[in-house]
């Protein structure tokens, strides 16, 4: 295979060898700079995008932090979305972080008193989207301005405490790098409010801290949780013998751990995640994901009913032996085949084709994996000694509460006044009013499963605030009520897609909030309460995945949830029907990628496909299925995430049959022939990477771009190339895009010179097939981008963003950009069509504020500077002027289609048999008929006709 030239060879085997080591901070310091300075050159930086929601389901909240002396004052910290601020307990909020470097948060401290605000960067759970930060900032202006006051390669944040007496001693938790071993792990602190550093604890490079509280009389007296994990793509260690628990009787100048042998708290392999509650000086509780095996005699009992296990070591003749009717019991609801019953499977077990063994490995998927770990699980210790000692509180196991994912937990909360009252956070919020002994459940109707922050209330126990993979939930009554406070626009979407009806539908898949839809002309605002129907409707559970949608009837709908749980639709009979594909008896099980591709076919939307190991095809909208490959991927890692898997599919719309595959451990496959050849096209690659997007151009057959994310590998270069003969070769066209994750890219549908693109941190669009990129930036802070959709009909380029929710903006203009526009010093767009009303200028009462309408004039310009904006009548009398500052690039003046005094005795005199009347808002608005925009700069004009209807 050819490259282009030689020094693009070089730059290929560098990065080849380079690629699986972490980005050093220095680096990612250079490309946010960079970021910077591109969106202050961009041509792109004042297109507006519009956030359309949805907000009601929202996004994981990683930390809480309120007023003690004004609770209806508080701040919420978002795992993406930043942190967000109410006066008025949570009706309201507003982001304070947007101007920051990033928003991705793993804990926030506020310090009351002074009005100083400290984030920590990076979200603390380990989870498949959590970001990486950049360090620890700073405001002293309650959120306007921010800076960056040190530890930029810790990534990820475990916990900040400020001493309540002096605002400049603060210590931090630093749990490190989510995908690789680094030093930045351990205590850290300041006594000089973050002019400098020094590092009070280090255990090893791969044990940070999660958690740290101190003793409330006592800020000398602090205890810290230390948490050894490693996350790969393929597997996570969520334990390890550098977790435990730590204590500092000198503010945490130094540190000794507590929990040894003898103590009580469990030592070894086996000690998880932990999280601390700290009464007083010698009370301390502390919740543990016990990863140590349970003991066989502590199993649930299941009686004569077969189960998965039961399979793993049967003999043929016992399986032989087995009633029948036992048999299809377990057969029917584990969900086989229907071809696979009692008597069949005997004959196959007799003959040889089957073992019994091979009905546990049917089963074996990436959920059954996930929730089948037989762990301790969640566990709480008290101490009464100042940690000398530990004791379990309960006697029984805590079950459905951390299920297998307790790395994702782990929080724990008392009672500020009662030692006796705790909370635990899991799936679901838990409360024990007898020190642990015994819990009952606090998860109302209205809150999520999932919890990640409780406060209490220290002058009322009984009001608390919780923060949760669906937000913030506030209650009065020690949880037996709570109020949703769902305001900030923050939902985590993995994927998004439109439709084609009038208006068109957005469609998406969430973190943990399943699949949503809604139309795009949604106004997201709480006017929603007053018809009892919210325009965003939830369509499928669990981790809502991708989605494609019938272009013959849009009640036809494809999507699912995590690892390739796929149903297809009809909406118009409320009716789901599950599609996964299944393996045979005797073959290894697919492996389904947590979010597994599906695409209709452009040329027939009967057909379908989705990604495996393998490219499966459906002739039949999911009723059957053929592999249409064999293994695409490098055939899978041991571990307990599922991998060596497809993550992108795309066929060209020039030919049936022409598609393209990428798997998450970097390979790209192409066949011409429907899935009779496949060749192997990602050999010159850097290796190992995530295989974020593979797309076919819709320009031409040949072409096709490829986008690799090395985020699993906390390698966060770009990475983003183009063939032009179906990846024979390849083009690097992401070496000017400013360091950051790559998850989209996308060709304009109508100008093929324009291409988009989605990072980790921001939007970018380049007019030139790649040559340079612009950074949009107006409206749109530095989130992660995961997915981008362009609606062709109504030209609106949408963005699905993981942490918050959906912007849109009109890209019309963007499309009709070429080299003729480009070389004019000037260009007036056509405006969009107005269309007279009746209600301009008008409310049904005084005291509402009347309806006013806007329209907006676009214009390129390679000159900045200030510009003369004029409405005339066609004959070229001014009617209304404006004065308006523009930059190099797109340039847009929001109108609102009032004329002056003078400009109404203008019309008046030019059509004397229409009158123009002021409204009710005092203003004169343009009357039906045609008029002209006129631009000017100095020697420069252009003017564009455009007609009120």
């Amino acid at each position: 295979m050819k490259i282009f030239t030689s020094s693009l060879a070089l730059f290929f085997i560098s990065i080849s060898i380079f690629s699986q080591e972490a980005t050093n901070a220095e680096l990612v310091k250079k490309g946010l700079l960079q970021k910077q300075k591109i969106e202050k050159e961009s041509l792109v930086k004042n297109i507006p995008f519009h956030n359309i929601g949805p907000s009601v389901m929202s996004g994981r909240v990683v930390d809480i932090d309120v007023n003690p002396d004004n609770t209806t004052e508080f701040y919420v910290g978002y795992a993406s979305g930043g942190l967000w601020y109410t006066t008025n307990n949570g009706t309201t909020f507003a982001p304070v972080l947007d101007t920051a470097e990033t928003i991705n948060v793993g804990d926030i401290a506020v310090d009351w008193k002074n009005d100083i605000l400290w984030v920590g960067t990076g979200e603390n759970n380990s989870s498949r989207s959590s970001y990486a930060g950049v360090g620890i900032l700073k405001s002293t202006d309650k959120g306007k301005t921010w800076k960056n006051v040190g530890l930029p390669d810790s990534h990820h944040i475990g916990r900040i405490i400020i001493n309540p007496n002096n605002a400049d001693e603060v210590i931090v938790g630093v749990t490190g790098h989510l995908y690789s071993s680094n030093e930045s792990r351990g205590i850290y602190k300041t006594t000089d409010g973050g002019s400098s550093w020094k590092k009070t604890l280090f255990i090893n490079n791969q044990t940070g801290i999660i958690d740290l509280a101190y003793a409330p009389n006592n800020f000398k007296t602090m205890y810290a949780a230390a948490w050894d994990k490693d996350r790969k793509a393929w597997n996570f260690r969520g334990n390890g013998t550098g977790s435990g628990i730590y204590k500092s009787m000198d503010a945490g100048s130094t540190w000794q751990k507590i929990s040894l042998e003898n103590s009580g708290f469990p030592t070894g392999d086996g000690v998880g995640r932990i999280g601390l509650a700290v009464f007083d000086e010698n009370t301390v509780y502390a919740v543990h994901d016990n990863q140590f095996r349970r003991k066989k005699n502590n199993e649930e009992k299941n009686g004569d009913r077969l189960t998965k296990e039961n399979f793993k070591t049967m003999s043929t003749d016992t399986f032989l032996n087995l009633e029948d009717k036992k048999l299809n019991a377990f057969l029917k609801t584990n969900g086989f085949q229907e071809k696979y019953r009692a008597d069949n499977l005997k004959q196959l077990v007799r003959g040889g084709t089957v073992k019994p063994v091979d009905l546990a490995k049917y089963l074996e998927d990436a959920n059954a994996l996930l929730f089948d770990t037989p762990v301790v699980g969640a566990e709480v210790y008290r101490t009464d000694d100042g940690g000398t000692s530990w004791k379990k509180t309960h006697t029984d196991f805590l079950d459905d509460i951390f299920y297998s994912y307790g790395y994702y937990f782990a929080q724990i909360q008392v009672n500020p006044s009662n030692k006796d009252h705790i909370y635990i956070s899991g799936v679901p919020v838990l409360k024990s009013k007898d020190a642990g002994k015994t819990f009952t459940s606090i998860n109302g109707k209205n809150v999520h499963a999932d919890h990640h922050a409780l406060w209490i209330n220290p002058k009322n126990p009984n009001h608390l605030v919780n923060g949760n993979d669906g937000g913030v939930n506030i209650s009065y009554d020690d949880g037996a009520n709570w109020i949703k406070a769902n305001q900030p626009i923050v939902g985590q979407f993995y994927y998004i897609n439109v439709d084609n009806e009038t208006p068109y539908n957005i469609y998406g898949g969430l973190q943990d909030n399943g699949v949503w839809m809604g139309p795009n002309t949604v106004q997201e605002d709480d006017s929603w309460h007053q018809s009892g129907r919210y325009p965003w409707q939830s369509i499928m559970g669990g981790d809502g995945m991708q989605v494609q949608i019938d272009t013959r009837d849009a009640n036809i709908v494809y999507t699912g949830f995590q690892f390739g749980n796929y149903f297809r639709l009809d909406r118009s009979k409320n009716k789901q029907t599950y599609i996964q594909p299944k393996h045979e008896l005797g073959e290894s099980p697919y492996r389904f990628n947590w979010q597994t591709p599906i695409l209709l076919s452009p040329h027939n939307q009967d057909i379908l496909y989705m990604g495996a190991n393998k490219l499966m095809r459906s002739m039949n909208q999911g009723d059957d299925w053929t592999a249409i490959s064999n293994d695409l991927t490098k055939g899978g890692k041991k571990g307990n995430v599922a991998y060596g898997t497809l993550a992108t599919i795309s066929e060209s719309p020039f030919q049936f049959g022409l598609i393209y595959t990428g798997s998450d451990d970097g390979l790209v496959y192409v066949t011409k022939n429907g899935g009779g050849n496949w060749t192997k096209i990602s050999d010159t690659f850097p290796k190992n990477l995530w295989v974020s997007r593979v797309v076919a151009s819709s320009h031409k057959k040949e072409r096709v771009y490829v986008t690799l994310n090395g985020y699993r590998w906390d390698d966060f270069k770009t990475y983003v190339y183009v063939s032009e003969n179906y990846g024979q070769t390849w083009k690097n066209i992401g070496e000017t895009i400013p360091m950051s994750p790559v998850n989209v890219i996308k060709e304009d549908p109508d100008n093929e010179n324009v291409i988009y693109l989605g990072t980790d941190n921001g939007a970018y669009v380049s007019l030139n097939k790649g040559q340079k990129w612009h950074a949009f930036s107006k409206g749109l802070p530095n989130v992660a981008i995961h997915d981008l959709v362009i609606q062709p009909k109504a030209k609106d380029l949408i963005l699905g963003t993981h942490g918050r929710s959906i912007y849109k903006t009109n890209i019309e203009a963007i499309q009709l950009l070429d080299s003729e526009i480009m070389k004019k010093e000037l260009h007036v767009f056509e405006m969009s069509r107005i269309k007279w009303s009746e209600q301009w200028g008008v409310s049904w009462s005084k005291w509402l504020k009347p309806d006013e309408p806007s329209s907006t004039i676009q214009f390129y310009t390679t000159t900045a500077g200030s510009f003369s904006v004029q409405i005339t009548t066609e004959s070229g009398k001014v009617l209304q002027e404006l004065s308006v500052k523009a930059d190099k690039g797109f340039n847009y003046v929001n109108y609102d289609l009032t004329i002056t005094e003078k400009g109404k005795d203008v019309l008046q005199k030019e059509f004397p048999d229409d009158e123009v009347s002021k409204r009710k808002n005092g203003k004169y608005y343009l009357p039906i008929g045609n008029y002209a925009v006129k631009i000017s700069s100095k020697s420069i004009s252009e003017k564009k006709l455009f007609e009120v209807q």
